[in-house]
């Protein structure tokens, strides 16, 4: 009889050994007074600088967001009761979708339970029910977008990362009859390098073919009132389909989709990953409305995100240690070892109260390890200070390399 379990347990086994086995840390936010939060460790709890929070703008504690999360909470309760079809919409997803829709100067929007249900259902409709379309894919694509696309049977070709010239061979290739669906990111969460949208965008028009763009780390963030990056450059009628999330920039949860409402309404019938699943809970759409509605009337928040990202990257230069990209918001910061990674890590939260997630494989590609560091609003100047001390002298103690020639995987 096969051994199931001891099958999976080698497989554990040499994921450990190489370095790439992910392990819990058990934290525990406090509101209102993030980025401290309690670690859960094996001598108790202890309060710690949390550097990796995908809530880039701190909404997460806002008090108009907490307050219409708690109002909606004890008026309608815990969850919607059901999907969206059935008993699961309320006027909460109406008001949200259309303050999103308006946000972006569509006809119409949906939201889902997660940004990676957004993505699944949308590029699989696409896939599924266009007449034998191609869909082409930055080859550093969410494995949210990947999967949808392999799960729909329809062809797949993958352009360079960031690559408008290698776009535009592929896309000469391909019956200007055929559907097509240029798919790719604004802004690419591991190596915080940003698309050049404008230039993808007009290969694909000029080969009429759909945009689809991931705005997931982007929206709130930037652009007017936190349109996202393709209005910061004022090409927001270029992208046909538009997929945001409420978990990054606006520190709730869910995901969306902005576009004509014929396209909109495809997703909403035809998709599984819509239609089979459970309705974001009433509280959590008052709670992400909330959230919109502020970054539409604020730039305090935007602001601070440039002020404390800038000073990081500055420091971190100035130092020597090596970051993938310098484009965005986002700090990668690189170590190119799993085994070594994890360690600066540790170090990181064992000496100095800082926590930081070693990124490893699959997230990114073996050799490339690294801390993916998110500075916010919320952070101090004196901790981005202190975080950076910390990680010189660490570089030190582990001899870590301080300059990114050191990496030849960066060459490309």
């Amino acid at each position: 009889m096969f051994d199931y379990p001891g099958f999976f347990a080698d497989r554990i086994e040499a994921i450990k050994e190489s370095g790439q086995y992910r392990t819990f840390v058990e934290i525990e936010r406090l509101a209102g007074s993030f980025p401290q939060a309690l670690h859960h460790g094996p001598d108790g709890p202890r309060e710690v600088t949390v550097w990796c929070s995908n809530d880039h703008l701190g909404m997460g504690q806002h008090p108009a967001v907490l307050r219409a999360m708690q109002a909606t909470m004890l008026k309608s309760g815990a969850a919607a009761g059901g999907s969206r079809n059935i008993s699961g919409t309320t006027p909460h997803h109406v008001a949200l979708e259309r303050e999103v829709a308006d946000l972006h100067g569509t006809e119409s929007a949906l939201t889902f339970i997660t940004g990676y249900a957004a993505n699944d259902a949308a590029l699989y409709v696409l896939g599924r029910h266009l007449p034998d379309p191609v869909f082409l894919s930055d080859r550093l694509n969410h494995a949210s977008m990947i999967l949808a696309m392999r799960a729909s049977g329809a062809e797949r070709r993958i352009f360079a990362h960031n690559d408008p010239a290698d776009l535009d061979r592929l896309l000469r290739d391909v019956d200007p009859d055929r559907p097509k669906v240029v798919a790719f990111e604004s802004v690419y969460s591991m190596d915080g390098d940003v698309a050049p949208m404008a230039e993808l965008c007009a290969v694909a028009r000029r080969h009429g073919a759909l945009v689809y763009v991931d705005e997931a780390h982007t929206v709130g963030m930037y652009g007017p009132q936190g349109a996202g990056m393709a209005a910061q450059l004022g090409i927001g009628r270029e992208v046909d389909l538009l997929m945001g999330t409420f978990a990054k920039g606006y520190g709730t949860a869910g995901g969306y989709l902005a576009g004509p409402a014929p396209l909109v309404d495809a997703v909403r019938s035809f998709a599984p990953a819509f239609i089979f699943t459970l309705s974001m809970p009433p509280a959590l759409a008052a709670a992400a409305l909330a959230s919109v509605r502020h970054l539409r009337t604020s730039e305090e928040e935007r602001r601070l995100l440039r002020r404390r990202s800038g000073l990081l990257k500055e420091l971190l230069r100035d130092a020597g240690i090596p970051l993938v990209s310098d484009q965005s918001h986002i700090v990668p910061v690189l170590v190119g070892d799993a085994h070594r990674c994890r360690r600066l890590a540790g170090l990181l939260l064992e000496r100095h109260a800082m926590y930081a997630q070693p990124i490893n494989f699959p997230s990114v590609a073996a050799g490339t390890e690294r801390l993916r560091i998110n500075p916010s609003p919320v952070h101090r100047p004196d901790q981005v200070y202190a975080l950076a001390r910390a990680l010189d002298r660490l570089w030190d103690e582990l001899q870590l390399p301080r300059a990114a020639d050191d990496f030849p995987c960066l060459a490309a």
